[in-house]
C-alpha cells in the first residue's frame, strides 16, 4: 500500500474510533496487532497488549475509565509502511472527576492492508496525576 492508503487507513480507525464504532475499528487491525502505550501509573489500561482480543479489552477499559472531551488528530506523516499521527486530547478520568490534556504522537505500522502495530507517547505524567486518588 502507499503512503496515502497507508494514511487513509488510519483515518478510519481514528473516525471509527471518534464514532464509537469498535466492532468496525477492530476489523481494521491484524490478529497478532502488537499495542503500546507506556505503563503510567494509576492508569490501568496502560501497558503492552497483543492480539485483537486484548486491543479490544484495552477500549473496553479505557471507556469505563475515562471520557474524551477533546480528540483530535492534526497532522499525519507516512513513510514505506509507518504512519505517524500527531495530534492533541483532552479526558475526563471517571473515578476521580479529574481532567488531563495532551500533545500526542501515535505511530503505526501497516502490513497486508492491516494496522499491525500501534505505538502511543504522551504526557503520562499529566495522565497518572488525573488517576491519583486524594
Amino acid at each position: 500500500m502507499s503512503g496515502q492508503d497507508n494514511t487513509q487507513l488510519v483515518q478510519q480507525a481514528y473516525a471509527n474510533f471518534k464514532n464509537g464504532d469498535i466492532p468496525t475499528l477492530l476489523t481494521l487491525f491484524a490478529d497478532d496487532i502488537e499495542w503500546e502505550l507506556d505503563e503510567t501509573e494509576n492508569v490501568p489500561f496502560t501497558g503492552a497488549r497483543h492480539g485483537k482480543d486484548q486491543v479490544a479489552k484495552f477500549f473496553d477499559e479505557l471507556s469505563e475509565e475515562q471520557h474524551a472531551l477533546q480528540f483530535d488528530p492534526q497532522e499525519f506523516v507516512a513513510q514505506n509502511d509507518r504512519v505517524v499521527a500527531l495530534g492533541h486530547y483532552a479526558w475526563s478520568v471517571n473515578s476521580t472527576d479529574r481532567t488531563y490534556e495532551s500533545d500526542w504522537a501515535h505511530v503505526f505500522t501497516i502490513r497486508n492492508g492491516k494496522i499491525s502495530r500501534f505505538r502511543e507517547f504522551f504526557d503520562t505524567a499529566a495522565g497518572a496525576a488525573a488517576y491519583q486518588k486524594s
